[in-house]
């Protein structure tokens, strides 16, 4: 190609893994270019946490990612932690507080988090520029050509932090997937993670009614994973934080095993309950436990009787404790990428260094963030793959 601009590092992809790539390469005193087909940097980053980013866990560790090789996320989670990027955050003067579990959130704006990075990559030399489509990639000698919107570049390193399929009106595309299968890296199937579930036709008759209830739960999946946090029932199905979180285990066709009423002893709460007010109907003495406007509908569908609590059967009570403790849902499907906060799948990990991230078969190319199949769980853990990652790309290229 003639004309064609040269950097020792081209970056494809400013959201926080190419972000976080770029300042760390550009500190090493490398001449690094970071393109992107957006308007703006780091769309993800500022609509995440609803518009306070969850940056990092506090509990951040391997055992919080889903990955065909548990191992691999191990050398680059140790090398650049959670507390490496809160340290960061501290640097620059970002007030954030936990939430619940573990969950780091900013106080202000997620827009202080790309300020930040924006900042770092300013201080570091790093060339951004945005709008610029990348239209094809050629393997040169010595690196790289990209053919652009914006003219042809070329490059000893090529980083790939493209991200995922999840939120196509961010600007989602299959690029990164693309780019590894025409350099012969395998790509895994690609599915929504952390994403709400519909329900079937039955299950949303009895249950779009609910929508807006919200409920503390325990679900688990037919494997055996569990998580406890809230639920909450959407028109199309159930949502809430314990239903995403489970959704990256779920495989269609399996039920999922919710517990309405974690911590409880149903028969042992029964039976004080009981001989206190034995008179009081059992979906009175339920709306004391349960939301009200479930215990009705749960009334109405034939899940609880209309008794006091002095006419129930043994077996009546033993029936309400398995189902509060076992209540089975099976999902018509999930509400798929237009939602999803993440994407399962992608670049297999068997192709990378898990201390570099570079392809073993393709010298000088990268792949680092989502387009890797590493999904963490729901709260600041994908965001710590994407830091991790890029870090340690960055180290390397």
């Amino acid at each position: 190609m003639s004309d064609c601009k040269h950097h020792q590092v081209i970056i494809i992809g400013a959201g926080a893994a190419g972000l976080m790539c770029a300042l760390t390469a550009g500190y090493r005193g490398r001449d690094v270019l970071l393109l992107d087909n957006a308007k703006q940097l780091g769309r993800k980053i500022l609509i995440s946490g609803g518009g306070r980013c969850n940056f990092t866990n506090l509990q951040t560790q391997a055992a919080a990612y889903l990955c065909t090789n548990p191992h691999f996320v191990k050398s680059a989670l140790a090398r650049f932690t959670q507390w490496d990027f809160i340290a960061m955050v501290e640097r620059h003067g970002i007030a954030y507080h936990e939430k619940t579990l573990g969950q780091l959130f900013c106080d202000e704006s997620a827009k202080e988090i790309v300020e930040m990075l924006t900042t770092e990559c300013d201080w570091a030399g790093v060339k951004i520029q945005l709008r610029t489509e990348v239209l094809n990639v050629s393997k040169k000698e010595t690196g790289f050509e990209l053919h652009t919107s914006e003219g042809n570049y070329s490059c000893e390193s090529l980083v790939i932090a493209t991200g995922g399929l999840s939120m196509p009106k961010l600007g989602a595309t299959p690029f990164g997937f693309k780019l590894a299968q025409q350099f012969g890296l395998r790509v895994l199937p690609t599915t929504a993670g952390l994403v709400p579930f519909t329900l079937q036709p039955e299950d949303k008759s009895h249950f779009e009614c609910l929508a807006g209830v919200s409920l503390p739960v325990t679900v688990t999946s037919a494997s055996g994973q569990s998580f406890s946090e809230a639920l909450l029932f959407t028109h199309r199905g159930i949502s809430g934080p314990a239903i995403l979180q489970i959704s990256s285990y779920w495989k269609p066709g399996e039920a999922v095993y919710i517990d309405l009423l974690p911590g409880l002893n149903f028969v042992d709460w029964y039976k004080t309950i009981s001989v206190e007010s034995p008179k009081l109907s059992i979906k009175n003495a339920l709306s004391r436990l349960l939301p009200k406007r479930l215990v009705e509908r749960l009334q109405e569908i034939g899940a609880i009787p209309d008794k006091a609590l002095n006419q129930l059967s043994k077996a009546e009570v033993e029936a309400m404790a398995d189902y509060f403790a076992n209540w089975s849902i099976a999902p018509g499907g999930t509400e798929g990428y237009r939602t999803a906060e993440v994407t399962l799948g992608g670049v297999c990990t068997d192709e990378l260094s898990s201390k570099t991230l570079e392809a073993k078969a393709c010298k000088g190319l990268y792949f680092i963030g989502e387009v890797v199949d590493v999904t963490g769980w729901l709260g600041g853990y994908n965001f710590q793959w994407a830091w991790s990652s890029g870090h340690a790309a960055g180290e390397a290229v």
